[in-house]
C-alpha cells in the first residue's frame, strides 16, 4: 500500500526489557497441544532465546533497518524445526502436523482478508478519494482549534472501515499541510489523530487488525463490537478534551487547492462496501470465514479494473500526499501514462507487514506448542482473573505490540463471557494510544510526521491517554454490565 510505506514496527530499545515482562502473554498454541509440556526442554528454552533475539530486531528497525518481517520468518522456520524435533522424539508427529497446519491456516485466513482490503484501500487512493478529502480540508479556512476537532473526529469515524493505520496517516499529512510552520500544533494534533483513530478501530472488525482477528476466532459476532462505540467515544473524547486547551485558537494561512474524483472512484466505494456485507453476511449467515466474502469482493474489483484498463483509463498516481514509489525507471509523469493495470494496486500492499504477520502467528504458535500456553494462561488468566488480565494486555499493547498479545490471547482460549471478550478488544485496540510506539497508527505516523511528532511528545499527554484508557474500561463494564453475566 502506497500510504504505508512509511510504516516502521519500531520502538526504542529501552522496551526490549520491558518486553521480557510481558513473555508469558507471548506464548500460544493450537488447543490440540494444550497437554503436552515442552516448556523446560532445551529445545522448548532455546525457541523462547530465538523468539526473543528475533523481536529485539523488529524493535530495533529504524536503528539497524532491518526490514520486520525478516527476523520474525527466520525465527519462525528454526522454532518449527525444534518443535519438530521435541515431538519426534516422543513419537507424536501426527499432532506436529495438525498444530501446523492450524496456524498456518490462520495466517491464511488474516492475509487473504487483508490482501483484500488492502488492494481496495490502494485503489481509492489512486481513484482519488482520500486526495479529495484532504484538498477540501486545507481549503475550508478553519481554525486550529476546529482544525484539531475535525480531524479528530474524521479519523474516529473513518477508522472503522479504512483501518486505524491508514486514516492516521491520511490525517496526519492534513495536519502537516495546514500548519507547517507550527510544529506544537501539529504535534498535538498528530498526537490526537492517533487516539482518535485507534479508539474508532476499536469497534470495528475492520478497524485494526486485532478486532479483525477477534472476529475471525469466532469469539465475537460482527454486530456484538458495536457494544464498544460509547467506550471508545469516551476514550478519544476525555484526552481530546484535555488536549484542546492548549491548542491556539488562530487561523493558519489560507491555501486554494483543487481536486477532482478519477472516473470509477465512486464505483470503486460502492464494490468495497458490497464486499464488506459480503463479508459479513458469509460468516454471520452461512458460518463460512469472512476470507470467502472478501476475495469474491477482490475478484469484482479486478473484473472493474478490467473495465478501466478497456476504457483506455491511465494510473494515477500524481497525489504528491501519498509518496507513490513508481517502480524502477518509470518517472511519475510516465506511471500517469502507463495502461490501467489493477495489479499495481496489488502490489502495492505492505507486504513486509504481510510477511511479519506470517513471522508472528509461526513463532508464536511454535511456542504454544511447546506448552506456554498453559503456562501463559495461569500465570495470566489463572492468577489475575479475567478482567484484570484483559487491563493488562492493553498495557502490554502499548509497550509491545498489540497484534502477538492478541494473538496469544485467543489461542490460550480462556473461557470468558461476552463482556469479557469486548473488554480486551477495547483494552488491546485502544492501549497502545498510551505510547507513540503502541500502535501502527503512531508508528506510521512518527515516520511521517518524522521530528514533530515523536516518542516525547506523546509522552507528555499519556497520563490524559490513560485517563481516557481507564475511562473507557468504567464505561464499557458500566453500560455493558449486563453482558459480564452470560456465559
Amino acid at each position: 500500500m502506497a500510504i504505508q510505506k512509511f510504516v516502521n514496527h519500531s520502538m526504542l530499545k529501552p522496551v526490549a526489557l520491558l518486553f521480557l515482562l510481558f513473555l508469558p502473554l507471548l506464548g500460544y498454541s493450537a488447543s490440540e497441544a494444550m497437554d503436552i509440556d515442552l516448556t523446560k526442554s532445551w529445545a522448548g528454552i532455546a525457541s523462547i532465546i530465538i523468539f526473543v533475539f528475533a523481536y529485539a530486531l523488529v524493535i530495533c528497525e529504524e536503528t539497524i533497518h532491518l526490514r520486520k518481517s525478516k527476523p520474525v520468518m527466520v525465527a519462525a522456520g528454526i522454532i518449527w524445526f525444534l518443535v519438530a524435533i521435541a515431538y519426534s522424539q516422543i513419537g507424536d508427529t501426527e499432532q506436529l502436523e495438525e498444530m501446523f497446519g492450524h496456524n498456518l491456516l490462520e495466517f491464511s485466513e488474516l492475509f487473504l482478508f487483508l490482501l483484500a482490503a488492502m488492494t481496495y484501500i490502494n485503489t481509492m487512493e489512486e481513484r482519488g478519494i482520500f486526495n479529495l478529502l484532504r484538498v477540501w480540508l486545507v481549503s475550508q479556512g478553519f481554525g486550529l482549534r476546529k482544525i484539531f476537532w475535525i480531524t479528530g473526529l474524521l479519523a474516529f469515524c473513518i477508522s472503522p472501515l479504512a483501518d486505524n493505520l491508514t486514516t492516521a496517516l491520511l490525517l496526519s499529512t492534513v495536519i502537516l499541510t495546514v500548519a507547517p510552520d507550527k510544529p506544537k500544533f501539529a504535534a498535538i494534533a498528530c498526537i490526537n489523530i492517533v487516539v482518535a483513530a485507534n479508539a474508532g478501530g476499536a469497534f470495528s472488525p475492520f478497524g485494526d487488525i486485532t478486532t479483525l482477528m477477534v472476529w475471525q476466532y469466532g469469539a465475537l459476532d460482527f454486530q456484538q463490537f458495536f457494544a464498544l462505540v460509547l467506550p471508545a467515544i469516551v476514550n478519544w473524547i476525555i484526552p481530546a478534551t484535555i488536549m484542546s486547551w492548549s491548542v491556539p485558537n488562530i487561523q493558519p494561512e489560507s491555501m486554494n487547492e483543487t481536486a477532482k474524483l478519477e472516473h470509477g472512484a465512486l464505483v470503486v466505494v460502492a464494490l468495497f462496501i458490497l464486499t464488506i456485507v459480503m463479508a459479513v453476511l458469509s460468516h454471520n449467515l452461512l458460518g463460512m470465514p469472512p476470507v470467502l466474502g472478501m476475495m469474491t469482493g477482490l475478484g469484482l474489483l479486478k473484473i472493474f479494473g478490467y473495465y478501466l484498463q478497456k476504457r483506455g483509463e491511465p494510473n494515477n498516481e500524481g497525489h504528491e500526499y501519498a509518496g507513490v514509489d513508481d517502480g524502477p525507471g518509470l518517472t511519475l509523469e510516465e506511471a500517469n501514462h502507463q495502461p490501467y493495470d489493477m495489479y499495481r494496486n496489488l502490489e502495492k500492499a505492505e507486504w513486509d507487514t504481510l510477511m511479519f504477520f506470517y513471522g508472528i502467528i509461526m513463532c508464536v504458535g511454535g511456542l504454544g506448542a511447546f506448552g506456554y500456553l498453559a503456562m501463559g494462561s495461569e500465570l495470566v488468566y489463572g492468577g489475575l482473573g479475567d478482567t484484570n488480565a484483559n487491563i493488562l494486555v492493553g498495557v502490554a499493547s502499548a509497550i509491545v505490540d498489540n497484534i502477538p498479545v492478541m494473538f496469544a490471547v485467543l489461542e490460550m482460549g480462556p473461557v470468558m463471557n461476552e463482556g469479557q471478550w469486548l473488554l480486551v478488544t477495547l483494552t488491546a485496540g485502544v492501549g497502545g494510544s498510551m505510547l507513540s510506539i503502541g500502535s501502527a497508527a503512531g508508528v506510521a505516523v512518527m515516520g511521517q510526521a518524522r521530528g514533530i511528532y515523536t516518542f516525547f511528545e506523546h509522552l507528555k499527554w499519556t497520563w490524559a491517554i490513560a485517563l481516557g484508557y481507564a475511562a473507557s474500561i468504567a464505561v464499557h463494564m458500566w453500560i455493558n454490565a449486563d453482558k459480564f453475566q452470560v456465559m
